[in-house]
């Protein structure tokens, strides 16, 4: 791709330039190309001069680490460091040895070390995830050719061969190749719900989109820019013809692309923590390897070379070459157990980010709600019908009458008038001026009137006289199959659309919102194609979004329209019902249609506005009868076939259709579940502002505190500052654009909290990455956003993440009890050498090989068992830890010390009592090897339990590895002490007898009851209301995290603003 800025305006392929607000002229104009471009398209010359300009159209990758560069980011510590240095020395030592004994055993150790740094390595670049993925994914889903006018002639070409000016051809199913400035319609619209949120097609405009005066054009969300196509969007119906305005990076995929690679992955909490605790420990480490080699070598006499040796003893026994790999365990064991839940994490530490969340941030259209437009109410004249939409099993039961079932206004609709409801929400095109809505039965708000043609205005009155009927008796019944067959007869034969197969969408055919009628139909029991083929279209009035009606006319059925018709013709229209009403004499009593009254058209407009109000599509069905000699097959009829008769109200109204995406039925308990965890649930989302308080209003979100919500040129609009405080009082944000969500997550972590990101679409991508924990749907969901997410929902359920949330906490606690069983081990190795020779030892009390064994066997094993505990009672009861807490707090640091000084004076305590009873050197050391790992045996089980006593039967519940890990340790134990040749040759030591056994089981037992008695004495002081579990109180290993200062940047505002920096996590 040539270099954007050089090449000034026409390199930047306008990137600022208001396409959507231009004519076709004026497009053509601004691309600077020849007047005759909408017919003839470019020349071969201009086109193959364009690309020089501009590039291929394709989108410039991202920077791949080299191998050696992932290498390095594992290595560069300082405990590798530290590690690698005794490794050097030891090897050094091998060589120089005159022993042979000493040989061996300096070369094990290089051995060992350099395969714990080589298994640590490793692991950490096969978890590693890959930013690089989500480009490919991008890539991928870009069209490979496309159809375009050159030279006058249509001429396929490979997509990356085009460029802007280009003259594109569009059919159905198509994948659009760039972004482009739609000239020609027929009946063109395109599935944009990955890209802007919108669940149904987008109908595709010639005119050029109004903007208020004084309005920024770059403020109009892409849903609403319907003259318009993007690339990578898909072709739903129709066909026509546009100009390409965009290619490669300049598409609005392009800027994805951009924001998924610039976004720098950051280290999670614990890694850094865990980084933060090695620099504490490698400067105790330095400074006790100084402090020992000055005690070996000015008190012992030894000489440099072996005080230089003890020291790295030392140092070797302090540094948790395990830690880092128990760290993979647990982070391992959580991720095999979410994937059971059907919650894929793709990067390991990725877990504990999940049980710290604050706030989860959702995309609506597949995640909240089913990505499936659904009839969820049918509204007669004195009845209301529930339709269960969950329910797969095709029975009557489905539907069950219910006329409380939205029979009021939405709470925050009430006090407004019907045309302020109509006007504002996503049944009405009124608030897109020109654009066509992405409903094609969308109500015209001017429409709305009374019964005599009158306007009715705005007060609660209008709903209060107006009441929608409520029977009691009735409630709870379910019409019959008949009644349904013959209530959605209308929506069922005036449609041109097909049920995918056994109901579900795999294979469907047409307009989604047309299609829920007969998925309801069919769910209900209704034999949807023997009605088709028993009542076939004689004709039809095809459906335009100019008169906002479908009509088809048939032969009666008898089981459907009654008897006596035999010389009449069944009309079924179907369309917007303010126009329908108007159309309309007669209604059904109750849906039936052997029995009419005349028509309340006041009743109608109240129901359209309070099913409105809900956020629901509305689609009245009507029916009327004419004469057979009336019409002809072959007759071509028009609008006036229906709205100029002679008799202007000649129709019959059966009922409203209610369509909605209804809410996943299992995201409501998942969001009363996150609300006792204290995490909040926020939705952003391309739709209208409306529906989505309507869908908050059904999940929970919207409540008392979050009543209202807002809009992406609301937030276009807005400072920082003021966008910071907006997330603060706001859970619903419609409308929203990609760089939207990325400034709500932005500024949400402004404000201190721990944002997660959910969602399936493109548009989520650069969310997902910006975001600390990242959620992808698995199903539905695109690879885009797959790829730029830290987890994956394999069942595209929400109710999945309140289990990742409980297990991310579950982490949380078992990581902090991996700390409290492998630091006082590894702590006492090095401190007994220390201890032991500033009290007189002339011998370190463990070797090299017996430290470097107990760090990598006897932590480790034991280690596992908190890395693999269940969940403490109570976990999903306490609010998210706060920001900037550490793993090691007050209360914890001081249980690591208690449990490093009861361990290092049971192993310089050992040796002494040995010592003083006669035993040699290699008896000494098998006694400190062995009070050490079986002491490390009663941390592991007393650490099981925060503050629960393990001197209780729940010991042995629970948690099987505690007991096949102390059972593999004592047998390893055994192994080593009394195996001629290793116990001797290779770790130091010689066989015990019963008396040392003793001893070491006293120290043991020592241990186990002192950590004990430390958490009574917790217990009491948490009974007392001390914050004995370090979420409040800051701590010295605490970052103090104030929320960021007034002013500060978040991102540049604007929807449209591309020149984005660089983000960080």
């Amino acid at each position: 791709m040539p270099d954007i800025e050089s090449n000034g305006e026409r390199a930047d392929q306008g990137r600022h330039t208001p396409w959507h607000t231009m004519t076709v002229e004026d497009t053509v104009k601004q691309l600077k190309c020849d007047e005759d471009l909408t017919k003839s398209g470019l020349t071969t010359a201009q086109a193959a001069s364009r690309l020089a300009e501009f590039g291929p159209n394709k989108m410039t990758e991202a920077r791949k680490k080299t191998l050696l560069e992932r290498i390095w980011a594992q290595v560069a510590n300082v405990l590798v460091g530290i590690l690698v240095f005794v490794a050097v020395v030891s090897a050094i030592r091998a060589i120089t040895a005159d022993n042979s004994d000493d040989i061996v055993t300096n070369w094990i150790q290089v051995g060992i070390i350099v395969g714990v740094i080589t298994v640590n390595t490793w692991i950490g670049i096969v978890q590693e995830g890959s930013a690089e993925e989500a480009a490919e994914a991008l890539k991928n889903m870009l069209s490979s050719d496309a159809l375009v006018v050159r030279d006058g002639k249509e001429v396929m070409i490979p997509a990356e061969e085009l460029v802007p000016g280009d003259l594109v051809v569009l059919g159905l199913g198509d994948k659009v190749p760039c972004d482009m400035r739609i000239i020609n319609s027929s009946n063109l619209a395109c599935q944009e719900a990955a890209l802007t949120g919108e669940s149904v097609p987008i109908d595709k405009i010639i005119e050029e989109i109004e903007i208020p005066e004084g309005g920024n054009p770059d403020t109009t969300p892409l849903g609403d820019r319907c003259n318009m196509t993007f690339s990578a969007t898909l072709v739903a119906q129709g066909s026509g013809k546009g100009i390409a305005i965009a290619t490669g990076d300049h598409t609005q995929i392009g800027t994805i692309n951009a924001l998924v690679s610039q976004v720098e992955d950051k280290k999670t909490a614990v890694l850094e923590q865990i980084d933060t605790v090695s620099k504490y420990l490698a400067t105790f480490i330095v400074l006790c390897a100084v402090v020992t080699f000055l005690i070996a070598f000015l008190s012992t006499g030894l000489s440099v070379i072996d005080a230089v040796a003890i020291a790295l003893v030392a140092a070797v026994a302090m540094i948790p070459e395990g830690l880092e790999a128990i760290v993979t365990v647990t982070y391992a064991y959580a991720v095999s157990n979410m994937a059971k839940e059907n919650a894929i994490v793709r990067a390991l530490p990725a877990v504990e980010t999940l049980g710290s969340v604050t706030v989860i941030c959702s995309d609506k259209t597949g995640t909240l709600t089913q990505n499936i437009m659904s009839l969820t109410a049918f509204v007669t004249s004195d009845a209301r019908f529930k339709n269960d939409v969950n329910n797969k099993a095709r029975v009557n039961t489905n539907f069950v009458r219910d006329d409380t079932f939205l029979a009021e206004r939405a709470q925050h609709q009430k006090g407004k008038g019907r045309k302020e409801i109509l006007s504002a929400g996503g049944t009405t095109d009124a608030n897109r001026k020109k654009k066509l809505s992405s409903f094609h039965y969308g109500v015209d708000s001017e429409n709305v009137s009374s019964t005599h043609g009158t306007a009715t205005e705005g007060t609660a009155t209008d709903e209060e006289n107006v009441a929608a009927p409520v029977d009691d008796s009735a409630s709870g019944e379910s019409p019959s199959t008949d009644f349904i067959k013959a209530a959605l007869a209308g929506g069922v034969l005036c449609s041109k659309c097909s049920l995918g197969e056994g109901g579900g969408r795999e294979g469907e055919i047409g307009n989604p919102t047309e299609i829920s009628i007969l998925r309801a139909a069919y769910f209900a029991g209704v034999e949807i194609d023997s009605l088709k083929t028993d009542a076939p279209i004689i004709n039809e009035v095809p459906f335009s979004s100019e008169y906002k009606f479908m009509a088809t006319i048939h032969e009666p059925v008898a089981s459907v329209d009654g008897d006596g018709l035999d010389d009449k013709y069944v009309v079924h229209v179907k369309g917007a019902p303010d126009r329908m009403v108007t159309l309309c004499s007669q209604q059904a009593v109750g849906g039936d249609i052997s029995k009419v009254e005349p028509c309340d058209q006041k009743y109608w407009q109240e129901q359209i506005a309070i099913l409105s109000s809900h956020g629901l599509r509305v689609l009245a069905l009507c029916r009327g009868t004419i004469d057979k000699s009336s019409i002809t097959a072959d007759e071509q009829l028009g609008q006036e076939f229906v709205n100029a008769r002679s008799e202007k109200e000649w129709l019959t109204i059966v009922g409203l259709c209610a369509i909605m995406d209804p809410p996943r039925p299992e995201c409501v308990d998942a969001i009363k579940e996150a609300h006792k965890a204290s995490v909040r649930v926020a939705m952003i989302t391309g739709d209208h502002k409306d529906t989505a308080i309507a869908i908050g209003h059904m999940l929970g979100i919207v409540d008392d505190k979050f009543s209202d919500a807002l809009t992406g040129p609301e937030l276009d609009a807005m400072s920082d500052d003021d966008l910071r405080a907006a997330v603060m009082t706001h859970n619903v944000f419609a409308r929203a654009s990609p760089q939207n969500k990325i400034r709500i997550v932005k500024a949400l972590q402004a404000e201190g909290q721990v944002s997660s990101m959910t969602g399936d679409g493109v548009n989520d991508a650069p969310a997902l990455k910006a975001a600390d924990m990242g959620v992808a749907m698995g199903k539905e969901g695109t690879d885009v956003a797959r790829e730029a997410s830290e987890m994956i929902l394999a069942d595209d359920n929400f109710a999945t993440i309140v289990t990742a949330v409980r297990q991310g906490r579950v982490v949380w606690d078992n990581l902090r009890k991996v700390l409290l069983v492998n630091t006082p081990i590894n702590n006492s190795q090095g401190l007994s050498v220390l201890v032991g020779f500033a009290l007189g030892l002339e011998e370190t009390p463990l070797t090299a090989i017996q430290v470097l064994y107990s760090n990598l066997i006897c932590a480790v094993t034991l280690g596992f068992v908190c890395a693999v505990e269940p969940a403490e009672d109570g976990i999903m009861s306490i609010p998210p830890r706060r920001v900037g807490k550490r793993l090691i707090g007050r209360y914890l640091f001081l249980r690591i010390a208690l449990g490093t000084v009861i361990l290092t004076g049971s192993v310089v305590g050992a040796s002494f009592w040995a010592r003083s009873l006669g035993y040699n050197l290699g008896e000494q050391r098998a006694q400190a090897f062995n009070t050490l790992d079986f002491g490390a045996m009663s941390v592991t089980a007393s650490a099981r339990f925060a503050y629960n006593s393990s001197i209780h039967p729940r010991i042995f519940q629970g948690n099987a590895s505690l007991w096949y890990s102390i059972a593999i340790v004592a047998i390893l134990q055994m192994f080593l002490t009394y195996t001629p040749g290793i116990n001797n040759t290779i770790f130091g030591m010689e066989p015990m007898d019963a008396t040392q056994w003793g001893i070491s089981l006293l120290f043991m037992i020592a241990v186990f009851l002192i950590m004990e008695a430390e958490k009574a004495f917790r217990r009491s002081l948490k009974a007392q209301g001390v914050d004995t579990d370090d979420n409040q109180d800051e701590f010295i290993f605490d970052e103090h995290v104030e929320p960021a200062s007034a002013g500060t940047k978040l991102l540049p505002p604007g929807a449209s603003n591309l020149n984005l920096s660089e983000l960080d996590k």
